[in-house]
């Protein structure tokens, strides 16, 4: 006689599941600590943030007084770095939609000559660190006299091989060639097909390389530091400049302090807020555009 098997017992399935779930759980502590920290530092004096329960909430008061000394800060230079941020991101983020998605449209659907060195080339360059390029870019910006005007930020931030092999990806997996061909047959010329057959069908892969191309660009503090000095600089070489005048990371400003931390702090959120709110509103595209070409019909 066949012994029966205990239900919903099953040794390695529960360890497994348990294992999971710590690990989940150490990740999640490990992402949620910090961003809890960095809401609530914004709601206290610097003493509250020294020396207080790093997890209680502050006033509402605070926060209106934080709010005015950032807001005050060189008289509201903020506005100006954010502004300086949105200039460079939204003009690179033009650019680079232009290029790249016609580029990986080539490289997918269309025989040309190089066209494999081509992919070659754009996966390479993707391999590099963009820390590594800095130096060569500069030079290559300084020769033609374009340090410290916008262009130096812009053109270097729509240079994105990144967008390039997402598009062609999405072209190759996605879209089916029989289709343009049917365009074709039809008496639709090149640009007409992908105007009107192959970009209506795109949305979900230009949302996702605008998105990403928007964030890198948002956060990107290297090249503008080096490009861009001064006034022009983005909000993230501006917040830089908050940080030295910090009297805990930069010393020798203890005498002129202008900056506690929950000001810095209330910076840094402010800083990240356009990239949130982009994502919350486009993330039902960029969902799409990650899983496009994971099934195929």
């Amino acid at each position: 006689m066949r012994t029966p098997a205990v239900s919903g017992f099953a040794p390695g399935r529960w360890i497994g599941r348990v294992t999971a779930f710590l690990i989940a759980g150490v990740f999640v502590l490990f992402f949620v600590i910090p961003i809890l920290w960095l809401l609530l530092a914004g709601t206290k004096t610097d003493r509250q943030l020294l020396l207080g329960n790093p997890f209680s909430f502050g006033s509402l008061g605070t926060i209106v007084d934080n709010w005015n000394a950032l807001a005050g800060f060189q008289q509201g230079v903020i506005w100006t770095w954010l502004g300086n941020s949105a200039v460079y991101s939204i003009a690179a983020l033009a650019i680079t939609l232009v290029v790249s998605i016609p580029a990986g449209y080539a490289l997918a659907l269309t025989d040309f000559r190089l066209r494999r060195p081509l992919l070659i080339v754009t996966l390479v360059v993707m391999l590099i660190p963009n820390t590594a390029l800095v130096l060569p870019v500069f030079l290559e910006v300084s020769s033609v006299h374009l340090v410290g005007t916008p262009l130096a930020v812009i053109l270097p931030f729509s240079f994105f091989p990144f967008g390039v092999y997402l598009t062609f990806i999405y072209f190759s997996t996605s879209v089916s060639r029989d289709l343009l061909d049917a365009a074709r047959i039809d008496g639709a010329g090149e640009l007409r097909v992908f105007a009107q057959v192959a970009m209506p069908l795109a949305v979900p892969v230009i949302a996702l390389v605008g998105f990403f191309n928007f964030t890198s660009n948002w956060n990107n503090y290297f090249l503008p530091f080096v490009m861009e000095p001064g006034p022009k600089s983005p909000v993230q070489v501006g917040l830089a400049e908050l940080l030295s005048n910090v009297a805990l990371f930069n010393p020798t400003s203890a005498g002129s302090v202008t900056i506690q931390l929950p000001v810095l702090a209330l910076a840094t959120l402010v800083s990240v807020a356009p990239v949130l709110v982009i994502f919350l509103f486009s993330q039902r595209f960029l969902v799409s555009g990650m899983t496009a070409g994971g099934t195929k019909e």
